[in-house]
């Protein structure tokens, strides 16, 4: 299904793009807004696909996509745009700044609980958590209300019938900016645990004690665009079809990402 759509994308929509007076894809800068948790996987592309594109420079600007999506809302050059949720892709959408026919779902990850390493505080489970938060006894990591890990870990408090707000007021949570100053505080041991994605884990040589359920939060997709007002839209709209080929994926999967839809 990828390698159909990635023919599509090349064959239907570049062509129309050019019509319109697109640049060729040759001595561009192609500025990417994307979720922090792509960006060991995005860097690693980024050298392949220079290489074989010569005159492309792609430039990445990688955060939570909050931040990112308020960026882009205040007017920052922004080619391509890759959410960690649909939320701040939707807002986009909505907002008619996409170019048309150029949104996919790229990829999907999982939400999991981590912990640092040797666990101190010998944390197992989702559930465990829930109860040793209820109990006051455990420091929980997790992202700011803009970002989508914060999302997911909030809807995750809500299932097992907690407050954030409540137990942010007793000393039981903190905050990260975007899913890496999570993971970097799981790291140091600064928390006893965290909620980041499973991909990030695998890149910071965490160990993942339980993976979310589905009745527990909303799907983890990654949904991609190509900005209506960028500069070099074909060349941007290349790119995004490189990375929904089965080379990318590859980079993507050997981080623990799996192709969405």
């Amino acid at each position: 299904m990828k390698k159909v759509l990635y023919m599509i994308l090349l064959a239907v929509i570049l062509p129309a793009l050019s019509a319109c007076g697109g640049e060729t894809a040759q001595d561009v800068e192609v500025t990417v807004f994307a979720a922090a948790s792509m960006t060991e996987n995005l860097t690693e592309i980024k050298t392949t696909y220079e290489k074989d594109h010569p005159g492309v420079t792609l430039t990445f600007n990688f955060d939570s996509s909050g931040t990112l999506l308020t960026q882009i809302q205040e007017g920052a050059d922004c080619d391509l745009f890759i959410s960690a949720a649909s939320k701040q892709m939707n807002a986009l959408e909505q907002a008619g700044a996409l170019a048309e026919n150029s949104r996919v779902d790229l990829l999907e990850n999982q939400v999991v609980l981590c912990v640092p390493d040797g666990n101190p505080a010998n944390i197992r489970s989702f559930d465990q958590l829930a109860q040793e938060l209820k109990n006051e006894n455990v420091l929980l990591a997790m992202g700011n209300s803009d970002v989508p890990v914060g999302q997911y870990t909030r809807e995750i408090l809500f299932f097992y019938g907690m407050s954030e707000d409540a137990l942010a007021a007793v000393g039981c949570i903190t905050y990260g900016s975007n899913v890496k100053e999570v993971t970097t505080q799981i790291s140091e041991a600064s928390v006893d645990c965290g909620v980041i994605y499973s991909t990030d884990a695998f890149s910071a040589g965490l160990t993942a004690v339980d993976r979310a359920a589905g009745e527990m939060c909303s799907p983890v997709i990654y949904p991609a665009a190509v900005l209506k007002e960028s500069k070099n839209m074909e060349a941007a709209q290349t790119f995004l079809a490189y990375l929904i080929s089965d080379e990318a994926m590859a980079v993507f999967q050997s981080a623990g990402f799996v192709p969405a839809g």
